[in-house]
């Protein structure tokens, strides 16, 4: 009788804390797919005009510290319901000054080559956040390498501010954007095809 117990026990035990694993999944899965929303709702305003390069240079800002907040919750492999919150109210603001910029009636010109580099960065970190996120999705990201990779992805992020922060962004600026980001293309499909399997 006692070990039938033992045993209900043990997997009652076991189920739990599956659920909490698959709780923490599902929650990165979630804000990482936010991610790559807001990034796209970024790009299609400069590629309309309603988002200029200096505008552009603030919402990378804010990305950046929605990924840095991203990169703490998930570094020990659990995003707890308070981590969670910090990271949505972050990624509600953002949405906030997203929407503000596109209404502002401060237009850009999406043909200029500050748009057009600015541009090209927020697509490539749609790819690099979309590419995360499917790595969460499947399992072959765990939870501590999303952290790592958003850490990543903050710096790439915080060099695009700073480059477009005087609303121009030269060919140099955009060289030193580009590096970063090519060092974490190649960090993403390391960590995506190294032996770790999800939490």
């Amino acid at each position: 009788m006692n070990r039938n117990l033992l045993v209900t026990a043990l997997i009652a035990t076991a189920a739990i804390g599956s659920s909490f694993a698959a709780s923490a999944q599902t929650n990165a899965a979630a804000t990482t797919q936010r991610d790559v929303k807001q990034e796209q709702r970024i790009e299609n305003g400069l590629r309309n005009g309603t988002i200029t390069a200096r505008e552009n240079a603030k919402l990378q800002s804010d990305e950046a510290r929605v990924d840095r907040l991203e990169a703490k919750a998930l570094k020990d492999g659990k995003m707890t319901a308070a981590k969670r919150a910090q990271v949505t109210e972050a990624q509600n603001k953002a949405s906030r000054d997203i929407h503000t910029a596109t209404t502002n009636g401060v237009n850009g010109n999406p043909l200029s080559a500050s748009s057009q580099r600015a541009q090209a960065d927020v697509q490539r970190n749609i790819g690099q956040e979309q590419r995360i996120n499917q790595g969460v999705r499947s399992g072959s990201l765990t939870n501590r390498e999303a952290a790592t990779l958003e850490r990543g992805q903050a710096h790439v992020d915080a060099r695009e501010a700073h480059a477009g922060a005087d609303g121009h962004i030269s060919a140099r600026e955009q060289r030193n954007i580009q590096h970063a980001e090519n060092r974490q293309s190649a960090r993403i499909y390391n960590k995506k095809h190294n032996a770790a399997v999800k939490d």
